[in-house]
């Protein structure tokens, strides 16, 4: 547990302080009602497309605009809505910009070629089937005939050709092109966009309306999982009003069950419905509001009733509210986010972290279960490796805990045997942090007091904007540091792929490389795969290529009288809008509904 003195508890504390943050570290005096994301054992979900549900849950109230009849505790149709606090945006279509739409981006106007459920599990989408063929590299999705746009136009494997070309196009400098390189790797995918090929020879091609073949350049069996962000824009649309035809309700056009019916600039977007829709998933909502605002006032709009739902990583000073109110605990669902790791990070290549019992000396000294229950709370679960439990292939953390656990003796005399005992004749450090939040700053500090306590090395922590510190990883110039991130695909040569030789890390294995390489590109022998990854994580964890601190386990809010099939547990026995929640890359925006229980509430009354 949290083995610190007094007196370095209190240096915590007022490092803390200097940023504002005492409340991060200090125990609150109320326990946390809450209870954290259990870990579930680890799975590998298939990859097989699951049929997509044709019937409507029990029902047995009036039916909404879109013809479903509610269920039988539903409030009436014109009660069948949701309202969030999103920021400001440029447009919401997918392959314009990802970092420029509102924040949090619920909602999108086209269908991806496969939906997520909250298993995680792939769905059809807008493609009703999908193979590869025997030369491992050839995919082929046969699309759902019967899609049509909002203005009847048929969505066809064209609108899917010219969407990736745009994307890819280097007149765009589309803001998430490192995607398709880093994922699947559709053919001529970087030469295309560093203009070295024109876009007709990228590897994707509408073979007719209904087919979209998908060339890439390696064997990549997670190729289906990763086009859960192929969400088209309508060509027939963009030709006549530019890409920017999503922006103006005049011009909208939609696959999804909404459409743009309001973007007031400054105020509300509001997506109506779409009584065109000719999709699979018919839902119970009839319009979802978006009012633009600063996010991070969203749990006070919650509070004062004038939202439904709640996206945020809440404060500490909000989850002791939460904690002291039994209504809201009841409310607030933590969940699996994104996978996301946090972790501590070193440039190997130079002193002293060339060492591997240094770092494993740094690794043993820090106590994530104390950064936990003293920081975290119940926003994070203690992490001995890069893959969170429940993500495929994950390895359970107490096959990892030996190499990373706590263990301060240990840590000293791993660090007497690199040649300094006590820290003596150890250089000073300063701990970068990337523009971190309250919970990340507290976390920096009190590692850092770990780190002196434990092993008598002097720790300066210090914080860099985005791009600084980003330019600085990427250029292996950074001693030390703590950053995160979270999956992009769900499969494990995402996550893992991070850590190969060349990439962000001044860490190289050679074991590594050639197993998430090999793994990456398996096809056909999903246990040799398991076993392949399972095997890395254990190299990664032990020779310390990172010193992983937390899984972040964030929560939503959501009201009592939202329900929906989505919501209820999952496989692992967690309730929660898992990501990405309400966009078009999952299905759970089609079953929630609200319950006739919003009349005891301000926007039912």
């Amino acid at each position: 547990m949290f083995n610190l003195s007094k007196k370095v508890l209190w240096l915590v504390l007022a490092l803390t302080a200097m940023g504002g943050l005492i409340s991060a570290c200090q125990p609150s005096g109320v326990a946390v009602a809450p209870t954290s994301t259990p870990l579930p054992k680890p799975a590998t979900p298939e990859m097989e497309p699951v049929a997509a549900p044709t019937e409507a849950p029990e029902a047995g109230g009036e039916k909404n605009v879109f013809g479903v009849t509610l269920p039988p505790d539903a409030a009436p149709p014109e009660q069948q809505y949701v309202r969030f606090l999103v920021g400001p945006g440029e447009s919401l279509d997918f392959p314009v910009t990802v970092y420029s739409r509102p924040v949090p981006p619920w909602q999108t106007l086209s269908t991806p070629l496969v939906q997520l459920n909250k298993n995680f599990e792939l769905e059809a989408g807008a493609a009703d089937s999908w193979e590869v063929a025997d030369d491992n590299v050839t995919w082929t999705f046969h699309l759902d005939p019967d899609l049509t746009w909002s203005d009847g136009v048929p969505v066809t494997a064209h609108d899917y050709e010219w969407s990736f070309q745009y994307m890819a196009d280097p007149e765009h400098g589309y803001d998430f092109a490192w995607y398709w390189g880093f994922s699947c790797n559709p053919k001529n995918w970087d030469k295309v966009v560093s203009g070295e090929l024109p876009l007709s020879e990228l590897g994707v091609k509408a073979v007719d309306d209904h087919t979209l073949q998908i060339v890439t350049e390696e064997p990549a069996p997670f190729t289906p999982a990763t086009m859960i962000f192929s969400r088209p824009l309508a060509k027939h649309q963009v030709e006549k009003h530019g890409v920017y035809y999503n922006n103006d309700p005049e011009t909208s056009v939609s696959s999804e069950p909404w459409i743009l019916e309001e973007w007031t600039k400054g105020k509300r977007i509001v997506l109506g419905p779409n009584l065109n829709y000719t999709g699979k998933r018919k839902p119970f909502l009839e319009r979802l509001i978006f009012i633009i605002g600063d996010p991070n006032t969203s749990f006070d709009a919650y509070l004062a009733d004038e939202i439904e739902w709640v996206n945020a990583f809440f404060s500490p000073a909000d989850l002791d509210f939460i904690a002291s109110d039994p209504e809201l605990q009841k409310q607030y669902y933590p969940g699996f986010g994104d996978f996301r790791t946090h972790y501590a990070f070193f440039d190997t290549y130079n002193p002293p972290f060339d060492d591997v019992k240094v770092r494993q000396a740094f690794a043993h000294a820090i106590d994530r279960q104390a950064l936990v229950d003293n920081v975290i709370k119940v926003q994070g679960q203690p992490a001995y490796g890069m893959l969170m439990p429940g993500y495929p292939d994950a390895v359970d953390p107490e096959e990892l805990r030996q190499y990373q656990g706590f263990d301060p003796e240990l840590a000293r005399q791993l660090l007497a045997d690199a040649g300094y005992p006590g820290g003596e004749g150890f250089p000073k450090l300063t701990l970068w942090l990337r523009q971190p939040k309250a919970v990340e700053q507290a976390v920096g500090n009190a590692t850092a007091a770990m780190i002196k306590e434990n092993l008598g090395i002097e720790v300066e922590v210090t914080t860099k904007e985005q791009k600084i510190f980003m330019d600085k990883m990427n250029a292996h110039e950074i001693t030390i540091g703590e950053v995160s991130y979270g999956m992009d695909y769900f499969d494990a040569s995402n996550l893992m792929g991070i850590w190969k030789s060349g990439g962000r890390h001044a860490w190289t294995n050679e074991r590594l490389d050639e197993l998430v390489t090999e793994a990456a590109a398996l096809m056909g022998d999903p246990e040799t795969r398991h076993e392949m990854f399972v095997e890395t994580q254990h190299i990664l964890s032990e020779d310390v290529g990172g010193i992983f601190l937390w899984h972040e386990t964030p929560a939503d809010m959501w009201k009592p009288y939202i329900k929906g099939e989505q919501l209820e547990p999952d496989k692992f026995g967690v309730a929660a809008c898992h990501w990405p929640c309400f966009e078009s890359i999952a299905v759970t925006s089609y079953s929630v509904y609200v319950t006739e229980d919003v009349a005891n509430y301000p926007r039912g009354k």
